[in-house]
């Protein structure tokens, strides 16, 4: 419910459109979720190098960041996940009404989660980017050594072994980083990021 004593000033401010003419872009959410290690920082870095060097306006959301400073006071429950993608949620919104590129990296496990992140953002401005790895694939790679603490009872509600991952049901992008060489991952990803954030698409 709404708090009646609230009044947004949004309407009085400068709109998106005239923000996005101003920098030459279209703002938009591109949300890449995965397990861990399926790829989406190391995705997430590349965008954000190859958009400056084109003059776009880009900000990188990742998970561990944000953790460690806006949501540090959540665990890792289920209900704390979906308080985590909330927040996050939010501040995307918040950047891409002003016309800001936003790449957030997140393991966003549940379709419900990403769901109510679409609804927060809106249809118009959220692109879903599925990272697709399977789970012994990025447990072999264990880039963070999470999956060796996990194995070892050391990590809990780890993502894909005791909290369940839920694959995508639509048609969202799919990077499979499993598959595909990071070089084509982050080609196909970039390409369909610069297609959407052009001002002439």
């Amino acid at each position: 419910m709404k708090n009646p004593d609230i009044y947004p000033i949004t309407k009085h401010l400068i709109s998106k459109h005239q923000k996005e003419c101003f920098l030459g872009q279209q703002g938009g959410v591109f949300w890449l979720y995965g397990l861990s290690g399926s790829g989406k920082s190391t995705l997430a870095i590349r965008m954000e190098n190859l958009l400056h060097q084109r003059k776009k306006y880009c900000i990188v959301l990742d998970g561990d960041n944000l953790r460690s400073g806006l949501n540090s006071d959540l665990g890792f429950s289920d209900s704390d996940r979906v308080e985590n993608i909330r927040r996050v949620s939010e501040v995307a919104k918040l950047l891409s009404q002003n016309g800001v590129i936003v790449i957030v990296s997140l393991i966003t496990p549940f379709r419900e989660s990403r769901d109510a992140a679409q609804t927060i953002i809106g249809a118009e401005n959220f692109h879903e980017v599925y990272v697709k790895a399977s789970f012994t694939t990025c447990q072999n790679r264990d880039v963070k050594g999470l999956y060796a603490k996990a194995s070892q009872g050391k990590v809990q509600s780890f993502t894909g072994q005791n909290s369940k991952f839920e694959e995508p049901e639509n048609n969202c992008l799919v990077i499979d980083t499993e598959k595909e060489s990071l070089e084509n991952s982050t080609e196909k990803l970039f390409q369909y990021v610069f297609k959407s954030i052009s001002v002439n698409s």
